[in-house]
């Protein structure tokens, strides 16, 4: 089984688009989207959810009034300042460390399982999905895309699928790396820009760190060609294996805007048969 997750090193440049896209072209694969912070694959595949689960990564700090002396220790060593005066913990400051509960003299400070966000196994038009929503302001995001990604793997398993195609998260923090670890290959989705050069590299040393082979496709490459050549250069000084080229095309907007994805608006444009030239390829590289 492979496992191809598609990155960017900052949002806004194709990544969930041209994934709608794979979906359409690729057999016998489970779709799992990653991106549990801005999830937005949905929107494309619109997905029949068949399970709900909650969510919980962290624990969050419950003082116990019965058992608390006010000794004040608590509110000296919480570096967030979440415990108030009355030595009440407000649950949007609270980090979830810990520390309050470990040195408490009076054991008096309980750490309940907090709900942090929900996950979902649904069916789609292009087969099953493995996607999440985190809540608004919650941490561990990282646990969570781990969690959707070893979801979407025992699907895959369960229903003997080669392939599981990930809409990873922008940038490179946390939820990017649990992305990555472990995948058959990432592709980097790229903009001809002074920025998108500077993502592309940092993307590219993540991967490479990770050891996780890394390709490239530049995106709207039309809109720069010299950028766009640039950030070809550079990925493959990096050991990145460049893909190809996708043009700007108002499509891709139309197609989302419906809800659907490239192909089912108009997959004999040129564009598409350029998305399904570097499906080919990609393909190829990955069965190698």
């Amino acid at each position: 089984m492979k496992e191809l997750v598609v990155i960017s090193g900052k949002g806004g440049t194709g990544k969930t688009s041209l994934i709608g896209a794979f979906a359409y072209l690729a057999e016998n694969k489970v779709l799992c989207d990653a991106d549990v912070d801005a999830a937005d694959l949905h929107l494309l595949t619109k997905p029949e959810i068949m399970e709900h689960h909650d969510f919980q990564g962290g624990s969050l700090a419950k003082i116990n009034r019965e058992k608390c002396t006010e000794c004040g220790l608590c509110r000296e060593l919480c570096r967030w300042e979440a415990i108030s005066e009355e030595f009440q913990v407000d649950p949007l400051e609270c980090e979830g460390c810990g520390v309050c509960v470990y040195f408490c003299p009076e054991k008096a400070i309980d750490f309940p399982l907090s709900t942090n966000g929900e996950w979902y196994l649904s069916e789609t038009r292009f087969g099953p999905m493995v996607h999440a929503r985190l809540g608004i302001a919650e941490e561990n995001s990282g646990k969570l895309v781990t969690l959707v990604r070893q979801e979407a793997k025992k699907l895959a398993e369960k229903d003997h699928r080669d392939l599981i195609l990930t809409d990873g998260p922008p940038g490179v923090g946390c939820p990017v790396i649990a992305s990555i670890g472990g995948a058959t290959a990432v592709l980097i989705v790229s903009e001809p820009t002074v920025s998108g050069m500077h993502d592309m590299e940092r993307v590219a040393d993540l991967a490479a760190f990770f050891k996780v082979p890394a390709l490239l496709c530049v995106n709207k490459a039309d809109l720069n060609p010299e950028k766009a050549r640039a950030i070809e250069e550079h990925a493959e000084a990096k050991g990145v294996t460049i893909l190809g080229r996708i043009p700007f095309d108002p499509l891709f907007t139309h197609a989302m805007v419906q809800g659907k994805t490239l192909f089912e608006l108009d997959g004999a444009s040129r564009t598409g048969e350029t998305v399904r030239t570097i499906w080919e390829d990609l393909l190829r590289t990955l069965n190698r």
